[in-house]
């Protein structure tokens, strides 16, 4: 079944034709009796899952050490950008 209506009565009908539409109904929305756009449901969208990338990264084994932190703050805190307040 394929359902026409225009703009004005499609702005106070719109709930029930997103319901058709998602119900896999054929929705056009005409304009002054011509038919503009066609309302069509949004595909699924898979949700996130972990571990995609499982076997893919490698990180060193010292990667979350104390010495690797402290490295990493020492270049931050005696760089040209962040200078050591005087």
């Amino acid at each position: 079944m394929s359902v026409r209506m225009n703009m004005h009565e499609a702005k106070s009908n719109l709930s029930r034709l997103v319901a058709l539409a998602r119900a896999g109904e054929e929705v056009i929305i005409c304009n002054d009796g011509e038919p503009a756009v066609a309302l069509v449901p949004v595909p699924a969208v898979n949700p996130r899952r972990g571990g995609q990338l499982a076997g893919q990264i490698w990180l060193a084994d010292d990667w979350d050490s104390d010495e690797v932190n402290a490295e990493i703050a020492d270049l931050f805190e005696n760089s040209e950008i962040f200078p050591p307040e005087s």
